[in-house]
Formats: C-alpha cells, sequence, structure tokens
C-alpha cells in the first residue's frame, strides 16, 4: 500500500512469537487488528503475511509510466477484445488510466508511454514464443515500418481516441517500442533516467504480460515501483486467467500495490505539500 513502512526485522521474530502464542491459548494476538486480505484489482492487501515496503508519492522523482494504451487492447474493436474485455471491463481499467493521465495533467507529474509496434520486418524473425506467435498471427499492433504512418490513424496501434490529449499534449514522454514485452528492447530506462526519475507508478496493459514484465525490469534496473491494479487487466481464457497470474507477482514484487483512487489521492496530496 502507498505510504505503508514495514516493521523493522527487530521486531518480527516477536510479532511472530506471540501470535503463535495467544492462538495456542486462544487469544487473539489483536483483537481490533483488521481482517487479512489479499490484494485484488479493487482493494489493497491488508495483513496478507508478506512485507508492506510502501511507495511514497514525491514530486521530484516519481512518473507514471503506462505500457500499451493502444486499441487492440483497449478498445472493444481491438483484436484481442474477446479475451481482454471481461478483465478490462470488470477492473475499469480504461477509465482508471484515464484517471491517472488526468492528474498527471492537472499536477504536472511526469508521463511516459512504452508502447508496443510491430514492423513489417519483425514478422519475419525466425522464432516466437508463444503469444509473440498469436500476436504476429492476428497483426497486432502492426505497422508498416518506424518511419511510416500509413493507416496507423484509428488502426489497432494508435492509442485509445480519449488518451490522444494527454498523450499528444507535447509533455508526455513516448519511448521507442518494446517488442516483445518489456523495457529491454526500448529506451524507456535512458528517458526514465535523463528526466531524474526514480520512482515509477506502473499501469497499463496486459498485466501479466507487458506491464509485469516492466515492472521486473524496472525493479532490476534499481528503480522502486508500484503497480496500480485496477489500471491494468489480462487474458482470460478457457483454462488460464492472466490478470490473476500477475496480481500474485505484483504484490509479491513492487513496492506497493494499491488502486487507482487512492493513488490519485496519494499524488494530489504530494503535490498539494
Amino acid at each position: 500500500m502507498l505510504n505503508s513502512p514495514y516493521p523493522p526485522k527487530s521486531f518480527l521474530k516477536l510479532i511472530v512469537t506471540a501470535t503463535a502464542i495467544f492462538a495456542c491459548v486462544g487469544i487473539p494476538a489483536d483483537a481490533d487488528a483488521p481482517k487479512a486480505r489479499a490484494a485484488s484489482a479493487k482493494l489493497p492487501p491488508v495483513n496478507d503475511g508478506l512485507p508492506m515496503p510502501g511507495f511514497v508519492v514525491t514530486t521530484d522523482g516519481t512518473a507514471i509510466v503506462v505500457t500499451d494504451p493502444q486499441n487492440d487492447f483497449l478498445s472493444p474493436d481491438g483484436v484481442t477484445w474477446g479475451v481482454v474485455g471481461q478483465s478490462i471491463t470488470e477492473n475499469g481499467t480504461v477509465e482508471n488510466i484515464g484517471d491517472l493521465f488526468q492528474v498527471a495533467e492537472e499536477t504536472g507529474m511526469p508521463v511516459f508511454i512504452s508502447p508496443h509496434y510491430y514492423y513489417e520486418h519483425d514478422h519475419k524473425w525466425q522464432f516466437e514464443g508463444t503469444l509473440e506467435s498469436l500476436m504476429h498471427a492476428i497483426g497486432m499492433f502492426d505497422r508498416p515500418s518506424a518511419l511510416d504512418l500509413d493507416g496507423f490513424e484509428g488502426s489497432g496501434a494508435d492509442w485509445l481516441e480519449e488518451y490522444k490529449p494527454y498523450i499528444e499534449n507535447g509533455k508526455t514522454v513516448v519511448t521507442s517500442p518494446h517488442k516483445v514485452y518489456g523495457p529491454d528492447s526500448n529506451d524507456l530506462v535512458l528517458q526514465l533516467r535523463k528526466a531524474g526519475i526514480d520512482k515509477v507508478i506502473l499501469a497499463g496493459m496486459s498485466s501479466n504480460l507487458c506491464t509485469e514484465s516492466h515492472m521486473r525490469s524496472l525493479v532490476e534496473a534499481g528503480f522502486e515501483v508500484m503497480v496500480v491494479t485496477d489500471a491494468t487487466a489480462g487474458a482470460i481464457t478457457e483454462h488460464y486467467n492472466g490478470y490473476d497470474a500477475s496480481l500474485t507477482n505484483f504484490r509479491m514484487i513492487a513496492s506497493a500495490v494499491d488502486n487507482t483512487g487512492n493513488t490519485v489521492d496519494a499524488i494530489r496530496a504530494a503535490y498539494r505539500k
């Protein structure tokens, strides 16, 4: 959760021991403690047995990073809507990403977009992973080339229409495209470092693919990362739920996970100080 420091290590052994003793004699360790709750799309975790390092929003080193805010994911006309639409609708992902863009516009918080494009030469790759193969087969995020915008307007690779005023405002940084899932193949880390950013509020699509891969890579690169859990969504198929898979990893890897409402409030509070 935001602004939630984890108890010092010196107290942990005492807490665990006391809890065990009270449990043995039938006395609750803390009758007033909030009921344990795992992280969900809409609610942050409470007493879920994991550390809570917390994440403090700052005005001089925190940015919002949004992965793939594009039609092929977020529009009902996009090529993946049949598998991501349920999760997007349940989480309110489109509206919640919009709220993050809006609060950034209000406060001046930096925003970085890490887009996903495939050019004609990308379709000549000699091997692919499972969903790389699918994305290429369905023409997801397709563009002729890096320098050719023919047919881009309104295409699956284009931004969701309602986001364009925020992305095309002359302030938002749009990085070079990532090619598989993570930012290892684009210049996001460089752009963040050059802007003096060391803390990232992460949102976008799709949760267990590009968003999770960005989280992992940014953490490995030394950034402090929190994930906005209802400002992302994942594919749901007959046998697999991508969003559920990512939620566990968000909780276990990021410094914090929280919903859009709490995140927006924290950003506004930071900029009022």
